[in-house]
């Protein structure tokens, strides 16, 4: 077999192939005998009629598109290593010469992973913001492990207020007309929560356990249920119990159970150290982050729609698991946003281009750079995914795919390491909301 190969674009190659006769004699041969049972011939039991016999009535070329498909894809791939490609999309086929006793002789056009031209990425000038941590900031932090180490209590003799959580039966009409999804008994609703429609809640301060009332509220122009939108609706409701949470008292008493400290002030400086290196990690993610997209802008690529596609299917997919993991299926997401399957493909259409171009992007400066990680280099990257994960090194180093990844993480690693030695970094300070789990690297 020959095979030769000629570029046709930066993201296109075209290759030639050649394949000797007596080889696609012999992938007519088993066509033959892949499809004769299919083959009613008058005067023959099923499957028993001779090749020739078939070929006379049907035609000479009746096998010629099971053989191709018999030995296309053994001498295409023979062909995309001997010539290292990278493929990123099924090939067209244009067959220049076909038949039994010839030589087959068609090319198959194909897209890969295009060049990229680098610009600037060594030399960059960016701004690095540092996060400033605040009293509010770590306040709030034990606010919310004050919350969390809250009791619930049942509530008497008082009528309900903003923060309680009430236990109520609800019967909704629009025009007299009980509607789907609006009656429900035994409901939990925390007043202030904002979890229904604008306006139920509030009406529902100050009334008492076992109290009956009329709530007039109107739905929202936007609501999800169309039906709904704008109506004005009237639910019955009733108490049936209140509870409330009771928060601990802020003392060393409450350092102690909710931390590994004795006093007040050891637990409050803890917070202010985690958050202060909080901080910092998400300073240099976002000073990263901020290198890498500057490096992507300089640099310029065509970019195969397929690839494109491949990263949509993979953001879907990535879309699918985390409502999986929240109890929700993606069909029923698109029936609650009133949204089709492509139309959130086109949703994601430019972020999936922008992740593959980065992935180009850092892929090109590593090759020009002859970046290739050591074992100390891929120790490291391998024991951050273990944190990250919870999974264990040993667990994650028998996984060839996830070792290919990790592979790749420090490589990229290196490649940032190496845009950072040479960037030009300006300071600036701020007080911001610090987040680092939030922030994904580069």
């Amino acid at each position: 077999m020959y095979s030769s190969m000629e570029k046709v674009s930066g993201n296109q190659v075209k290759l030639t192939f050649e394949v000797p006769a007596a080889k696609f004699d012999e992938a007519i041969a088993q066509a033959y005998i892949k499809v004769r049972g299919k083959i009613n011939i008058p005067g023959f039991r099923k499957g028993h009629a001779p090749k020739k016999v078939i070929e006379n009535m049907y035609g000479e070329s009746v096998f010629y598109d099971d053989a191709f498909e018999i030995i296309f894809p053994e001498i295409y791939q023979e062909a995309v290593k001997e010539h290292d490609l990278q493929v990123v999309d099924n090939p067209s086929i244009d067959l220049q010469e076909i038949g039994e006793g010839k030589d087959l002789k068609f090319t198959a056009t194909v897209y890969v992973r295009p060049d990229v031209t680098l610009g600037e990425y060594k030399n960059l000038t960016v701004e690095k913001h540092e996060h400033e941590v605040t009293d509010e900031m770590v306040q709030q932090r034990i606010d919310s492990d004050m919350e969390e180490a809250s009791r619930i209590i049942d509530v008497e003799g008082r009528p309900l207020q903003t923060g309680d959580i009430v236990n109520l039966d609800y019967a909704g009409t629009v025009d007299g007309v009980a509607f789907e999804g609006g009656t429900a008994k035994e409901q939990k609703l925390t007043i202030g929560s904002n979890q229904f429609i604008p306006g139920f809640e509030e009406q529902m301060i100050g009334m008492e356990i076992g109290a009956e009332k009329d709530l007039n509220v109107t739905f929202p122009t936007e609501y999800h249920a169309k039906e709904l939108a704008g109506k004005a609706a009237v639910f019955h409701v009733k108490v049936n119990s209140v509870q409330s949470k009771e928060k601990p008292e802020l003392n060393d008493e409450f350092a102690k159970d909710v931390s590994e400290f004795d006093t007040l002030d050891e637990y409050k400086a803890d917070i202010r150290k985690k958050l202060e290196d909080e901080a910092k990690k998400h300073t240099e993610i976002a000073l990263e982050n901020a290198l890498v997209e500057k490096a992507v802008e300089n640099a310029s690529c065509d970019i195969p729609d397929a690839m494109v596609e491949n990263q949509i299917d993979y953001m879907i997919r990535e879309m699918k698991m985390r409502m999986a993991y929240q109890g929700m299926r993606f069909e029923d997401y698109l029936k609650y946003t009133n949204q089709t399957e492509e139309q959130v493909r086109a949703m994601y259409k430019d972020e999936a281009a922008k992740r593959v171009k980065m992935e180009l992007v850092l892929e090109a400066i590593k090759n020009a750079e002859n970046i290739v990680p050591s074992d100390e280099d891929i120790d490291k990257a391998l024991k951050e995914q273990a944190e990250r994960s919870g999974l264990k090194e040993e667990d994650i180093r028998k996984n060839e795919q996830q070792m290919e990844y990790i592979k790749d993480s420090a490589a990229i690693n290196m490649v940032v390491e190496l845009m950072k030695k040479g960037a030009t970094v300006t300071e600036c300070h701020c007080e911001d909301e610090v987040a680092v789990e939030d922030d994904k690297k580069a």
